[in-house]
């Protein structure tokens, strides 16, 4: 059994309709804005919440949706999830090999169970951290999530809450971690109801995606204390390990208690009273280091931040594509300063950007604290073709382009698919009424209106695809056939060695930033990691990288090189570890 309680401050009656009788049951004022039930729900009792007589509406802290974001909630009882983990009490994340993986196109099935197949594969690869990406009820039967709302529950065709839980309890059965993307900075156009019971948005601040959440005005008290419970929820109720927060910089907040702050702070106290640990990690492109600074030296205290500028130059001089933000990543110095400092842009004048931003990552600062990546849900996802770097690299580049990040100081992360470098793309795909549909598949198009394609493409036919059909969510399921061809098995082979390397070598595994040296060349160079040197090429015609390696082997290779007295020969393109 269940209680249900609403906030709802401008409230004068609030009751609950039971979706299977229509028998309505009235609320009780509780204080402070907020109405409870007098007698729990029975589970599995599906209802609707109305206010002042209005319409029927979901329950803003539903955890069952079972008929989709329009329809009745759903009591369930969390203290009846089956759990095997009682003993698991975490780890330390930072340094750790994550996997971000999207529920719905990860498997066939595309269901939270069929997930659960796949993990043994998962923990032979080396994985460290299973990433989830958003999971909240949105319409229809597909997304990507981000544009989710009721966010207590969990999007139905993926499977009923219990499921949820028994794909966490199997990921700790095999000694891995696991971690929930969620979304605070905005919910979705379609089945958003919260306006409706009071004042959870505002128009003091705005978003991309229009009025931002209410964090510092009237009433804020009570929306900051609906997204931490949420968060605790995933922590608690469904044993997460950590929490991916997206796209951070719209979280407005211009109180003395920033609301990321009073997160980190609250769960930082629950892993405490748990004896658990538990991660947050943040999304900002503001190379802000601030963000991962402890709450007492007047910092956000997230645990770790994505490093987007890595990705962008490592990307750019990989393909040379300069459209977008990628134009402010062409610098000689780029690839170096990403992989050395982490942020490229420390408030130099910018391009793209319409101010400087950034500023230099104190030393002493561990680089596990930045996440690391060169695939990821945006990067690829947000091309006009959702099309992967294999579509145009050789594998001897995308060898080169897995091995910096996963031999970096930071935190890595792999996108399904890419550790065998899937031909798959990953297309941007919704399922919304037909003129929301029609909307965002020409807000798709208007972001690319100023693209050059054919620098970026080529001859390869350059055509969006409906976000709206079956077919783009289709084309998106991970081809996992491809793991049967050799090209794939080795490229797989060879992101499992790295990850084997990662693990076995004490400082490829530190975060130690002043311990890497990193010396670009045009199309070749080589990264320090104390006594381990990793050695790259893409360029087309044979060089002689003049890495610092006398005195140690080559102990993994792309193709193997040989050691000269002015460094390493490369053949052709490619990359190799030294050690000692």
């Amino acid at each position: 059994m269940a209680n249900v309680k609403i906030w709802s401050p401008a409230a004068t009656t609030v009751s609950v309709v039971l979706a299977d009788s229509g028998r309505e049951l009235a609320l009780r004022p509780a204080g402070d804005g907020q109405f409870e039930l007098e007698r729990p729900l029975d589970v599995g009792t599906r209802y609707f919440v109305r206010v002042d007589g209005g319409m029927k509406l979901p329950d803003p802290r539903s955890m069952c949706q079972p008929l989709g974001p329009h329809g009745p909630s759903e009591i369930v009882d969390p203290a009846a999830f089956v759990w095997h983990d009682a003993g698991w009490r975490g780890t330390d994340l930072l340094g750790k090999v994550f996997y971000e993986l999207h529920v719905g196109t990860f498997t066939d099935a595309g269901t939270f169970r069929a997930a659960i197949e796949k993990l043994d594969y998962l923990v032979g690869l080396g994985v460290d951290v299973v990433e989830l990406m958003p999971i909240a009820p949105m319409p229809g039967e597909r997304g990507w999530g981000y544009d989710g709302v009721s966010i207590y529950a969990i999007h139905a065709p993926y499977g009923h809450p219990e499921d949820l839980a028994a794909l966490v309890d199997a990921i700790h059965a095999r000694g891995m971690s696991a971690c929930l993307d969620v979304v605070y900075n905005h919910f979705g156009p379609d089945g958003n109801y919260l306006a409706q019971f009071g004042p959870y948005f505002t128009d003091r601040h705005h978003t991309p995606w229009g009025e931002a959440l209410n964090l510092d005005g009237d009433g804020a008290d009570q929306v900051r204390r609906y997204l931490i419970d949420n968060a605790k929820q995933w922590l608690v109720d469904y044993h997460f390990d950590a929490l991916r927060l997206d796209a951070v910089p719209h979280l407005h907040d211009e109180s003395d208690y920033h609301f990321l702050a009073q997160l980190s702070d609250e769960i930082k106290e629950l892993g405490d009273d748990l004896g658990r640990h538990l991660t947050l990690t943040a999304e900002s492109d503001l190379n802000d280091p601030n963000m991962v600074l402890p709450t007492s030296e007047g910092g956000f205290g997230m645990d770790m931040q994505w490093a987007d500028d890595v990705h962008h130059a490592l990307h750019v001089w990989l393909t040379g594509e300069t459209n977008a933000y990628y134009v402010d990543y062409t610098d000689d110095h780029s690839l170096a300063q990403g992989f050395e400092h982490g942020f490229v842009r420390v408030g130099q004048e910018l391009q793209f950007a319409a101010a400087p931003r950034g500023s230099e990552i104190p030393e002493g600062l561990s680089g596990h604290r930045f996440m690391a990546f060169d695939e990821n849900h945006d990067q690829v996802g947000n091309r006009l073709i959702s099309d992967r770097p294999s579509l145009k690299l050789e594998p001897a580049e995308l060898a080169v382009s897995r091995a910096l990040i996963l031999l970096s100081h930071y935190t890595p992360m792999l996108f399904m698919g890419e550790e065998w470098a899937t031909t798959a793309p990953f297309h941007y795909f919704t399922d919304h009424g037909p003129e929301l549909g029609a909307m965002i598949q020409e807000g798709r198009k208007a972001e690319f209106a100023d693209w050059d394609m054919a620098s970026i493409y080529g001859d390869i036919p350059a055509v969006m695809l409906n976000p709206q059909e079956e077919q783009t969510f289709l084309a998106s399921k991970l081809p996992w056939h491809e793991l049967d061809d050799s090209a794939h098995r080795r490229m797989h082979d060879f992101v499992r060695a790295l990850i084997e390397l990662r693990r076995s070598d004490p400082d490829v595994g530190a975060g130690d930033r002043s311990r890497t040296h990193v010396h670009v060349d045009g199309r070749a160079g080589w990264m320090s990691r104390g006594q381990t040197v990793v050695v790259f090429s893409v360029s087309p015609t044979p060089v002689t990288v003049p890495a610092p390696v006398a005195g140690k082997e080559e102990v993994l290779a792309w193709e193997p090189t040989q050691a000269t007295a002015d460094g390493v020969y490369l053949r052709s393109p490619g990359v190799a570890v030294y050690q000692s």
